[in-house]
């Protein structure tokens, strides 16, 4: 859902820098088998030889992934308790639950190239690791949890089906149940915002007012455009990327503008139009100083994000100390009885 991290310069990178392909002093022999998978559309796994800079790359995007599965769970939890029905409180929950266990798998295939999860939560929590830039912009509705099902996971999607032919075997074995569930949510999202848009007009103003405030930033959430993003077309080089930033975001705007019609809302893009010449729609541009300012943590919504999953973190602490303190009794039985 949430790849942003290929648009991120690492901290020894200076902008508009790509990384280099081939770290100096690298096994040059290894380097052409690694090579030939590539060219060859063959899996990289865990137990093979990988240069420095895939895995680095590989590590930062399941990492900022996963993280943004968990951060994402908290603007639509909230919601839980507030739904307007038991059906939709059912759908909610299990749609939140499926947010936690994209998160497990996601870290657990970042934890296949060394990395303990531990580590990847401290840079979470400390602030050093990012999420999506779209988690940190409030719920004001119940309008808002339909939309971020229609539009959030629809870009989601729109994003992540490419990444299930990823390069590296365990992010892309993952990613083909995830997307089976991102696309239920966008259906479920569609399904809330259809049933809204056929109740009173009050209804109808709740799912136009949180439209007009979520298109802009789902828009940005595919990154920046290809040409202010040095990483991307390594990340397509080495198949951990299959599409361009601008690509898939053009793929999601086409897709996007019938789904509107059905539902009877307006986008709110004046510039928005069918294009023949090109075979797409045309669309206005987008505010990336907003876009940047909400990646380095001064959104609407970034601290109170980030501390809440903090705090869920600190308070959880009990459980964790429950199960290894099970596990540990459990082993202890088990060799005494095996002596």
């Amino acid at each position: 859902m949430y790849t942003q991290a290929l648009d991120i310069p690492e901290p020894r990178q200076q902008a508009g820098e790509a990384v280099s392909t081939i770290a100096e002093g690298c096994d040059l022999p290894r380097q052409a088998q690694f090579d030939t998978k590539i060219d060859s559309d063959r899996k990289i796994e865990p137990q093979d030889w990988m240069p420095d800079a895939y895995r680095r790359t590989l590590l930062r995007q399941i990492s900022q992934h996963a993280h943004s599965e968990i951060v994402g769970m908290v603007p639509e939890g909230n919601w839980i308790s507030r739904a307007p029905s038991l059906k939709r409180k059912a759908i909610l929950l299990a749609k939140v639950q499926d947010e936690g266990g994209h998160g497990l798998y996601l870290y657990s295939a970042a934890e296949t190239l060394g990395t303990g999860r531990d580590s990847m939560l401290a840079a979470l929590h400390s602030g050093k690791a990012k999420y999506s830039s779209i988690f940190n912009y409030p719920t004001l509705t119940w309008a808002d949890v339909g939309t971020i099902g229609w539009l959030v996971d629809g870009a989601a999607i729109m994003n992540q089906v490419p990444i299930c032919r990823c390069s590296y075997g365990p992010y892309a074995r993952a990613m083909i149940r995830i997307c089976k569930e991102e696309s239920f949510h966008q259906r479920q999202g569609f399904d809330n915002l259809l049933t809204m848009m056929k109740g009173t007009s009050a209804q109808r103003e709740m799912v136009q007012d949180a439209v007009n405030r979520w298109w802009w930033p789902v828009l940005a959430m595919f990154g920046p455009p290809d040409t202010d993003s040095p990483n991307s077309a390594l990340g397509m080089r080495w198949g951990i990327k299959r599409i361009s930033n601008d690509d898939l975001r053009q793929k999601f705007v086409d897709a996007t503008v019938p789904q509107a019609k059905i539902l009877g809302v307006t986008l709110p893009d004046a510039e928005l139009k069918w294009n023949d010449a090109r075979g797409h729609y045309d669309y206005g541009p987008i505010d990336w100083d907003e876009f940047w300012a909400v990646v380095n943590g001064n959104g609407p919504c970034n601290r109170e994000r980030l501390a809440t999953r903090v705090k869920a973190h600190a308070d959880g602490q009990w459980v964790r100390d429950a199960a290894l303190a099970h596990a540990d009794r459990k082993r202890a039985r088990e060799m005494k009885e095996a002596a």
